[in-house]
């Protein structure tokens, strides 16, 4: 029962990441994503070698590799970077000034260590893994009676309750609870350093946009319907496209009656039509009027039957 549990809730979770277009909601449902895998792994798989020079290593790839590969996940997972890639692909980054690429690519790292911080935090907070790492590095003469001579590998058994010898039990309490202060001590700091440098990257963001607040609310909302419409409507383009190619291989094709209406209108799209509203956009104005997406500036520019802003757009291609 307990499995089943936990994967639906791992279902439910994945579920909302993917349909959630705010940042801060993307954001939260991310570190509680990570919460959910962090508890998960320490139940039913952290487990301490408990020897010297093993122990360090251990503990420290428990916090490290993970979060390594969760910034690589959340890097890969966002759509900004693949619009720097095409950017630089389509247009050499000609076009992409030094604040402009500083900004994007403070958004995308920004994102992408929402969970390597999250889960180095709860790491901490739980401080298995700091025990792990640091038990042997405990100096026994800190410890009040504690017997002389003993060496690094009695301090490394420490984390294995059933490892310690009998003699040495009852330091277990006292070097348990000096590394979980430690360990939690460095996560609640941790916690406090990137709370303030979000709160400074907001006031910096809020300070140097050209937009008004209510203006940026409706440039996020435009982005997502633009975004979630061009989908939905490539996904309707893509099937009447392929409906016509199926046709005239079988002679007919099985399609939805739904589709039948955009059939007319469905026409073929060009490389270069794909390639002009593809890569880094960031806020610009045409005569006063907001362009708030490259599809927004191609829509422009093709309303006014402005060849010559189209070329001039592309010209890194030809």
């Amino acid at each position: 029962m307990a499995a089943a549990a936990l994967v639906t809730e791992n279902f439910k979770f994945v579920s909302l990441f993917f349909k959630s277009k705010d940042v801060m909601i993307f954001n939260g449902l991310i570190a509680l994503g990570t919460v959910a895998s962090q508890t998960a792994y320490n139940v039913f798989a952290f487990d301490c070698p408990c020897s010297s020079g093993r122990n360090y290593y251990y503990g420290l790839a428990a916090i490290g590799v993970p979060a390594l590969a969760f910034f690589i996940i959340g890097i890969i997972m966002n759509k900004s970077t693949w619009d720097l890639v095409s950017e630089c692909r389509l247009r050499k980054c000609r076009k992409l000034s030094a604040a402009a690429g500083f900004a994007l690519l403070g958004t995308i790292l920004g994102r992408a260590v929402v969970a390597p911080i999250t889960w180095m935090v709860i790491s901490l907070l739980q401080g298995q893994a700091y025990m792990c790492a640091l038990s042997e590095f405990v100096d026994p003469r800190t410890l009040e009676k504690f017997p002389s001579g003993q060496h690094a590998d009695i301090m490394a058994q420490f984390p294995c309750q059933g490892s310690v010898p009998t003699e040495l039990q009852n330091f277990s309490a006292e070097i348990t609870r000096r590394l979980k202060y430690e360990s939690q001590l460095m996560g609640w700091l941790l916690v406090a350093v990137m709370s303030l440098t979000v709160f400074i990257m907001m006031c910096v963001r809020r300070c140097c946009s050209p937009l008004g607040y209510q203006q940026e609310d409706y440039w996020s909302q435009y982005r997502s319907s633009e975004s979630s419409l061009f989908h939905r409507t490539a996904a309707i383009h893509a099937r009447l496209l392929a409906a016509e190619n199926v046709k005239n291989f079988f002679g007919f094709v099985a399609t939805d009656k739904e589709d039948e209406e955009f059939a007319e209108s469905a026409t073929p799209i060009c490389s270069t039509q794909w390639n002009r509203v593809t890569g880094v956009y960031l806020y610009r104005e045409n005569n006063g009027l907001p362009l708030y997406s490259r599809l927004n500036k191609w829509a422009q520019y093709n309303r006014e039957n402005n060849i010559e802003a189209m070329e001039k757009e592309m010209d890194i291609l030809s």
